[in-house]
């Protein structure tokens, strides 16, 4: 029904940056929250940055100042801006759909993506 599919991804260095991308596709009317979680090996899966569809932002403290999250409303996308990247940043980032609501029903969703890895080197 609902595919939320990420890119931008890859390999950087300490410092540099990276931007990504996350578009749900599907039946939907409406998106409450989008955000990025991360998971790096042996750690638990971890909320980073989320944005409520009017425009409101939340960062996790090892992100704040570093990380911008946006998202466009009419192409059901949302993006993660990443600068002064460290090598603690290394992980798998998974995009979050939550409080979705499909065209003609009331319920209300959540969905994850894939997943991308970002490698950060130092």
């Amino acid at each position: 029904q609902v595919q939320l599919v990420e890119s931008g991804g890859g390999l950087v260095q300490a410092g540099g940056s990276l931007r990504l991308s996350c578009a749900a596709s599907g039946s939907i009317y409406s998106i409450g929250v989008m955000g990025w979680y991360r998971q790096a090996p042996g750690k638990e899966r971890e909320l980073i940055a989320q944005i409520i569809s009017g425009g409101t932002t939340n960062y996790a403290d090892s992100v704040k100042g570093r990380f911008t999250i946006s998202r466009d409303n009419a192409k059901n996308t949302v993006y993660l801006q990443m600068n002064s990247l460290k090598p603690e940043d290394t992980a798998v980032y998974y995009c979050n759909a939550d409080g979705v609501v499909l065209t003609g029903a009331s319920n209300q969703f959540r969905y994850w993506g894939q997943g991308t890895q970002v490698t950060v080197s130092s």
